[in-house]
């Protein structure tokens, strides 16, 4: 806990150093969206491998930045 706010590592932001903005701060549900598509593709592949299947799955999701004023970064100098 930091202030009393819950604390969440990311693995996917990068370390620190100057000029990258390793911490975010803010309320993520109000100012940001994960949109999430609803069909699923599958690709069936019985060529690669005989006498076995394979089957591709691909699903589209993307996120979106709907409020900036929601949530801070610290870029590091």
């Amino acid at each position: 806990m930091l202030h009393g706010y819950q604390v969440y590592i990311d693995e996917g932001m990068p370390n620190m150093a100057t000029g990258v903005t390793p911490i975010a701060f803010g309320d993520f549900k109000r100012g940001y969206a994960i949109i999430d598509r609803t069909r699923l593709r599958v690709l069936r592949d019985d060529f690669t491998n005989k006498p076995y299947v394979h089957f591709y799955s691909v699903k589209r999701v993307s996120g979106l930045l709907v409020d900036s004023n929601a949530i801070r970064v610290l870029k590091m100098a």
